[in-house]
């Protein structure tokens, strides 16, 4: 059990990775035009749902992170 929430902890966070480094490229691929239009451009809103990713997969690396926290403290 503890084996596989190890793996499931590494697979977000590279999954976490991916998405912080997609979300700075998509980013910094954003033109002047983009940036001083008037409303939401492509890129930008790329790059806003993938730094929700980012956030989510963050969130549930604490999480697994928690649980195997709570699964070595209950043997010991």
């Amino acid at each position: 059990m503890t084996v596989f929430l190890w793996i499931l902890l590494i697979a977000a966070m590279i999954a976490t990775l991916v998405a912080l480094v997609r979300g700075i490229i998509t980013f910094l691929q954003a033109t002047e035009a983009d940036l001083k239009g008037t409303g939401p451009s492509v890129a930008g809103m790329k790059s806003n749902k993938m730094m929700q990713a980012r956030i989510f997969f963050q969130a549930m690396a604490i999480l697994i992170v928690v649980v195997i926290l709570l699964a070595t403290g209950r043997t010991g």
